[in-house]
């Protein structure tokens, strides 16, 4: 990935508040969700989310890890693109990692939670949209 594309994106995961994730229901259809923005990442490589395990998404990303996430500045119009893979994490120790004052308004139960788990995104690909233009690039 060049400088300047990894800038750029880099930058859109830095000031979005929200990403948008993508699964792959039973029939192949692409389903599209909106998020909070990653609880912890590793550049653009690794990110994490919290999410309900009885949710949609869980189930889907168990029968088919292919994801995609999605950061947009829509001011400027531009956004990032990567896809990779899916994972759900129930290690106690990444869930506490990734715990945030306030979320037992999500999970009552706290930390240990059996209705709360963590999604590991690992980007392999992306696309970068700025300036009319597109550039597509590989995750090292």
């Amino acid at each position: 990935m060049s400088k300047d594309v990894l800038k750029t994106a880099f930058g859109l995961v830095e000031k979005s508040s929200k990403a948008i994730i993508g699964s792959v229901d039973d029939e192949g259809y692409p389903n599209i969700k909106a998020m909070l923005s990653p609880r912890e990442r590793k550049g653009v490589k690794e990110f994490y989310f919290s999410t309900n395990t009885s949710s949609l998404r869980v189930t889907q990303f168990l029968k088919n890890p292919k994801a995609s996430v999605y950061f947009f500045d829509g001011r400027f119009f531009r956004g990032v693109m990567f896809r990779g893979k899916m994972e759900v994490l129930h290690d106690k120790e990444i869930k506490e990692l990734i715990w945030r004052e306030g979320d037992t308004m999500y999970y009552k139960l706290g930390v240990t939670d059996p209705d709360y788990c963590v999604l590991r995104f690992t980007s392999e690909s992306g696309r970068l949209y700025e300036s009319f233009s597109s550039r597509n690039f590989t995750v090292e």
